[in-house]
């Protein structure tokens, strides 16, 4: 009971700190006079916080196992998507799925015109969900942020996603990320 009253007490003097920075700060630029357009604003994904828990983006960011990953979601503009509050489940190609493609296909991706179909083709693995492992059922279909459906398998307590297998899966605070040996493409 004490600690949640100290945490709401602790909140409600976070908020009026950043309430009075915010006002002191329009007030300082009023003053100033200055016509000046300001930067463009970072997305999310510009928040430095090295205490919490990662979030999906930064879990793929810390694993070497899905650098071609990180570069097509960088390529796609959906970093500071991922890095929201979510929730997410991300099923995460690794490179060696990525390398499966027929050659070309990636680099092809890659590149400029391609966007939409490489936002296309990652959003066909993020769920706006969080589905643990425990909760998969075999035949079960999932939604995904592109608007296409996934089927889950389940046999032998192997899980499976449209046929790529779930290897690893890892907590990230806005979600979770199913590792998976093979890239799903929307039909």
């Amino acid at each position: 009971m004490k600690i949640n009253f100290l945490f709401r007490n602790i909140l409600i003097v976070l908020a009026l700190v950043a309430l009075t920075n915010c006002t002191n700060s329009g007030a300082e630029q009023q003053s100033a006079g200055t016509d000046a357009a300001a930067p463009a604003a970072a997305g999310q994904s510009a928040v430095q916080d090295d205490m919490s828990q990662k979030d999906v983006v930064k879990v793929a960011v810390g694993s070497p196992d899905h650098t071609t990953l990180v570069t097509a979601v960088k390529a796609a503009a959906l970093v500071d998507v991922l890095s929201n509050a979510g929730p997410f489940t991300v099923f995460a190609p690794t490179n060696a799925a990525f390398d499966k493609l027929p050659a070309g296909t990636v680099t092809d991706l890659l590149k400029p015109d391609k966007k939409e179909v490489l936002q296309d083709i990652l959003q066909y693995h993020v769920a706006v969900a969080v589905y643990k492992t425990d909760m998969l059922q075999d035949g079960q279909v999932i939604n995904m942020a592109n608007g296409g459906n996934v089927t889950i398998g389940v046999k032998d307590g192997k899980y499976t996603v449209n046929g790529a297998n779930i290897v690893a899966s890892v907590p990230a605070s806005n979600g979770l990320v199913h590792v998976i040996d093979a890239v799903l493409l929307p039909k």
